[in-house]
């Protein structure tokens, strides 16, 4: 392949890459929304949305395939390609567990209910955030955003922490929220796991910089 055509292919890429990062930005947001308001059919339009996330992945994936196997990447194209790859699968899942918020929040019908356990506002801002600025730092290159986004994860668990106490307490003064109080338990979950996946991507855009992960060279 010639380079002029690497070049295209690989803008193309690029050109998945930025709309599944739009994407998934919205599926967050949208959730964040939804918890708030409880708006069901704002959940519902955010489940739907996931097919469409999952199916920019897969060109994404196709896409990158294709550049490795048609023309052996030079060392920052190959990072390139590579951050590409292991990216779209941290968002994927960003987009997954948006879903999976989306789900529950249609099983709570109760009044008002976000606003029982207010850590997981302070945890959904972060997630929000973290996956904002995680994207900014990538599309720029930016490896010290990308090293402070990291950062926020610490806060987040820290909140985690905070919102299995308020569940413990909810439990004790009440019997009957045995359902909602779960719900709330896993909604924590999810977005203690975007955070997670955050920090996976923040990883990514140290390698794709210097070819280390974790300190240890890869390319």
């Amino acid at each position: 392949m010639p380079r002029s055509q690497f070049d295209q292919e690989l803008n193309k890429m690029h050109v998945d890459l930025d709309r599944m990062c739009h994407l998934v930005v919205l599926a967050i947001e949208n959730c964040v929304t939804a918890f708030k308001e409880q708006d069901y059919e704002l959940a519902r339009d955010i489940i739907h949305g996931d097919k469409q996330i999952n199916d920019v992945e897969r060109s994404i994936e196709a896409k990158c395939l294709s550049l490795i196997l048609k023309q052996q990447p030079v060392a920052s194209d190959l990072r390139d390609v590579s951050t590409a790859l292991k990216v779209v699968t941290d968002l994927e899942r960003i987009g997954d567990q948006s879903a999976d918020i989306a789900e529950l929040i249609l099983e709570m019908k109760e009044m008002d209910s976000f606003l029982m356990i207010g850590h997981i506002q302070d945890m959904a801002k972060i997630a929000t955030k973290m996956v904002k600025e995680s994207l900014d730092a990538f599309h720029q290159h930016d490896l010290n955003h990308a090293l402070e986004v990291k950062k926020m994860d610490i806060k987040m668990d820290e909140l985690f922490d905070q919102v299995k106490k308020d569940i413990i307490q909810m439990i004790k003064e009440s019997n009957d929220k045995g359902d909602l109080t779960i719900n709330f338990l896993m909604i924590a979950k999810y977005f203690e796991r975007i955070g997670d996946h955050v920090v996976n991507i923040c990883e990514w855009i140290e390698f794709n910089q210097t070819g280390k992960l974790n300190n240890t060279r890869l390319i």
